[in-house]
């Protein structure tokens, strides 16, 4: 009479299928096909996207079995699961993304890895926060408080639930990390060159030579007429050989 009592019952399961650059994040025998994985207890779509290891942050869509569904959906037994990056595709289109980045211009803040990035982003005219001492939980906490994009090559540092924006960095050199980050969020339009601090990320006011010309090079002083300071550093700038360099830098990068 008692055959069967205290058996385990069969682990529920849902079959995955993650689209585009998601591959790159899952093991190869995974990658560009579906797959069947085990479900923890109650888990949502956000924990089973992570577990297969993708952050939640690189995702813009999921269906399950067909329907749209968020990151707090309930996963059960045979449920199929797609998910998208933000990425252009005609049968996405009626469907908003979610955790669309903040309205306006874009802000960001840049893990302690990434300061050729931020130092790049800047000299474009975003407000890129960085330092080389940032832990996560600063991070987050900037982020959450600011309205910041994550930049990271750190996928754990993603998955982090406080954190709602950001990316992963798939580039090693800064150059080719500015062009991805570029291309990402569209960024083109809000170009604002030379217009913050490369060392403060503050924004530069303009000057007029006079009020400047005691720290000036000698040959500035004779070949130029345009100057910025930054009110933070009172580092001063101007259109010279460096800003050509720079400018020639962020255009090979969009290129």
């Amino acid at each position: 009479m008692t055959e069967g009592l205290g058996a385990t019952p069969p682990a529920a399961s849902a079959t995955f299928r993650f689209y585009a650059e998601l591959n790159d994040f899952l093991t190869p025998e995974r990658r560009q096909r579906a797959f069947t994985a085990r479900l923890a207890r109650a888990a949502t779509a956000k924990h089973m996207i992570e577990a297969c290891g993708v952050p939640h942050t690189e995702v813009a869509f999921i269906f399950v079995n067909g329907e749209p569904a968020d990151f707090s959906t309930l996963l059960a037994d045979g449920d199929r699961i797609a998910v998208y990056p933000a990425f252009a595709h005609p049968d996405l289109a009626p469907h908003a993304p979610l955790d669309a980045p903040p309205p306006g211009k874009p802000r960001f803040i840049a893990d302690c890895h990434l300061g050729g990035l931020a130092r790049l982003l800047r000299m474009a005219g975003f407000d890129t926060a960085y330092r080389n001492d940032y832990d996560d939980r600063e991070i987050a906490r900037l982020s959450d408080r600011e309205l910041r994009i994550v930049l990271t090559r750190d996928l754990e540092l993603l998955k982090l639930r406080t954190i709602r924006h950001g990316a992963y960095v798939h580039a090693l050199k800064a150059e080719a990390q500015f062009a991805e980050i570029v291309r990402r969020f569209a960024l083109l339009p809000h170009f604002t060159p030379f217009s913050r601090c490369l060392l403060c990320n503050t924004e530069l006011i303009d000057v007029d030579k006079e009020s400047v010309l005691d720290r000036l090079p000698p040959a500035v002083r004779e070949r130029q007429q345009q100057f910025r300071r930054c009110p933070d550093c009172e580092r001063i700038y101007w259109p010279g050989s460096h800003w050509e360099r720079m400018r020639l830098k962020l255009a090979t990068a969009v290129r």
